[in-house]
Parts: C-alpha cells; sequence; structure tokens
C-alpha cells in the first residue's frame, strides 16, 4: 500500500457515517470466502490486518469482538498480511535495532489460527525508518544497510511466510524506476540484491515483486515484467508479483484486462496474488456506485479464479472504518466489503459470484 508517511501514526479515525445507500450483501450459499476460493482452486482467501489500537484502528475498541470473531474465526479468511508491522519503519527503526514486537502481533494470529502469513514488506521507499532516507550513502554502505535489514527481518519469521513482498513498489507509473534512496544509490542492483538475499535467508518462502496500478496492461505493468525478466535472467529467484489491485469502483479495470495483466506475468513462469484489494467509490455510496463496485470486485477476483498461476486474493482490511483510503483520498471510501455495522456491501455476493462461477478453462 502506498500510504504517505505522513499518515502513519493517525491516533484515531471517525466513522464514515456511510448510512445513505447502503447495500447488505446476503452471501446466499456462501460458507466463507476462503472455504468458497479454496473449491475454486485458489490457495486462499484472506484479509490484511492491523495491530490493535492502532493508526485506524484506535477508538473502536468496542467493534473489535466482532471484528476479531470475523477475521480469524467465521471462515472467511485463510490468510493475512500485517498491514503495517514488518516493515522497515517499525521493524528497524535505529540502524541495527530490530523490534518486531508489532510484527509479532498479526504473525503470531495467523500461526495460532492456521492462516496462511503473506510477510510484507522488505524493501520500500516509504514508510521507511528515518535514518535511512536521511543519510548520505556510499553504494557499498547502502548495500550493507539492505542485507542487514533483510537478513534480520526475514531471519525473524524465517519459515513462517508463505511469500514475502521482497521489493514494493519500484516503479514509476510509465514503467520507469522510482527514484527512491535505493535506487539513487545502487540503480536496479538493489533490486537484485535484495531479491538474493532474501532467497538466502528465507529460501522456503514465495518471493514476490509487489505494485499498485498492475492490473491492467500498461507501461508500469510492462516494467514489473521487465523486473520478472531481469532478474531470471541472472538466474536470481522471484516466485510471484503482486498486484495490490487498489482499485476505483466507478473506473474498474474489465475482466478481460484482469485476465491478459494476470496472464502477462504468469506466462513468464510468476506465480500471481491480488495483495492489497480495495475497491473505493465517491462517496457517498449509493446504488449505483455500490453495484459498479460489485462488478468491480466480481472481475478482480474473477480474473484470478480463471488464470491458472493466480494463487490468492487479500484484501486490504475487510472492514471500512479500518480502510486506509478515507484518509488519503478524503471524498472517497468504502473501499471493503463491510460497512461499519458490519453489514455487507453488495460487493460481497460479487466475489462469492466470482468463486462460485469459475469457467471451464479454469483452475
Amino acid at each position: 500500500m502506498h500510504l504517505p508517511s505522513s499518515l502513519l501514526l493517525l491516533a484515531a479515525s471517525l466513522p464514515l457515517g456511510m448510512a445513505a445507500g447502503k447495500g447488505k450483501g446476503n452471501g446466499k450459499n456462501c460458507k466463507g470466502l476462503d472455504v468458497l476460493a479454496k473449491k475454486a482452486g485458489l490457495k486462499y482467501f484472506g484479509a490484511a490486518t492491523d495491530s490493535p489500537g492502532q493508526r485506524e484502528r484506535a477508538g473502536y475498541e468496542e467493534v473489535y469482538p466482532q471484528y476479531d470473531q470475523i477475521m480469524w474465526e467465521s471462515g472467511e479468511f485463510g490468510q493475512t498480511t500485517p498491514t503495517n508491522g514488518q516493515k522497515w519503519l517499525f521493524a528497524e527503526p535505529t540502524r541495527g535495532v530490530f523490534n518486531y514486537t508489532e510484527g509479532e502481533i498479526v504473525t503470531s494470529l495467523a500461526k495460532k489460527h492456521g492462516m496462511y502469513l503473506r510477510c510484507h514488506a522488505l524493501v520500500w521507499h516509504s514508510q521507511l525508518a528515518p535514518w535511512v532516507e536521511s543519510t548520505t550513502w556510499t553504494a557499498d554502505e547502502l548495500r550493507k544497510v539492505i542485507v542487514d535489514h533483510i537478513t534480520n527481518v526475514a531471519g525473524h519469521w524465517k519459515g513462517q511466510c508463505y511469500a514475502w513482498d521482497v521489493v514494493n513498489e519500484a516503479l514509476n507509473e510509465d514503467g520507469t524506476y522510482r527514484q527512491s534512496v535505493f535506487y539513487k544509490v545502487l540503480g536496479e542492483e538493489y533490486i537484485k540484491l535484495a531479491f538474493k538475499t532474501a532467497a538466502a535467508v528465507d529460501p522456503q518462502a514465495k518471493l514476490y515483486y509487489n505494485d499498485y496500478n498492475l492490473e491492467s496492461p500498461s507501461g508500469k505493468t510492462a516494467g514489473a515484467q521487465r523486473i520478472v525478466k531481469m532478474l531470471q535472467a541472472e538466474g536470481i529467484k522471484i516466485d510471484g508479483v503482486g498486484l495490490q489491485a487498489h482499485l476505483v469502483a466507478e473506473g474498474h479495470p474489465t475482466l478481460d484486462q484482469h485476465i491478459d495483466a494476470i496472464k502477462g506475468f504468469t506466462d513468464l513462469g510468476v506465480e500471481v496474488a491480488l495483495t492489497e484489494l480495495d475497491i473505493r467509490l465517491t462517496l457517498p455510496a449509493t446504488a449505483e456506485n455500490l453495484a459498479l463496485q460489485k462488478e468491480a470486485y466480481k472481475n478482480a477476483v474473477g480474473a484470478c479464479v480463471q488464470v491458472d498461476g493466480c494463487v490468492g486474493v487479500t484484501l486490504w482490511d475487510f472492514y471500512d472504518p479500518f480502510s486506509w483510503v478515507p484518509y488519503v483520498f478524503p471524498s472517497e471510501g468504502a473501499a471493503t466489503l463491510w460497512f461499519e455495522d458490519f453489514t455487507k456491501h453488495p460487493a460481497y455476493d460479487g466475489v462469492v459470484e466470482a468463486l462460485t462461477n469459475k469457467t471451464s478453462n479454469g483452475k
């Protein structure tokens, strides 16, 4: 998720007040999205979750019992990703000083409940500890910083992660490299170094490149394909590409665009996952834009089901009050599948339809 650092430590959030136009997905014939996903041939259907009491979750303690029942015990989800706790800002706030306290909150719950764990993220330009960006590095120094960080963080969770998002959001929209602190000093070498190091430290984990706006063919999608080919050409392990899928209801990709984008990666021999799926709409929610959102969710999930090599779907949290969207896009929201009162969006039924009506050329 591309969350600006200025928003990291927000202490509270306000209810979205989404009463107008609210739909109530009924989830007919649904025994849990993860159950349906597995029947459709996926490994999992999951939801990312943040640490209790932190950021968007602060001030909502009274809803935690109901939220936790859905998250951990309902059968809706079989996978999770820690929204924040494993990121550089939290895991290595001071050089050489590692703190796994927050990251362990979600990872321990995943283990307790037998869920797949996607680990997120090792090298990213955002949510960095300030010392990384404020230092003028030589190439050798920054190489050591990257290796030390991955060795310690991936080493701490060695053997526990189905996958690691090794490098996150390295590209501009046109497919050129983002001018991060890592790229400015090392060029594309930093990507190679990160994947090499992660492969050595946690050889069991699937290693992913993860980015947003890869959900339909574009210059950025081609740039991500270039990264895959670059690593493969040098014999460096890369197992997957994560399509974050932060989408917009009023302008979402078609089913065919999703399929073409996914196949563009699976044809290279790597797996694909939708790693941060949410679909925001212009507030207030109305019957019309909730219907567009339902179609958008159905297209995204349906494409994953229909393409061999797309292994799973992760929502970027499932509960509207805990979504990052309103802080970054103040006029938009209602991006998940559960409203503030825990009724379901119509899009929930779109996901069910996608998971239960796969075509014959599916998995």
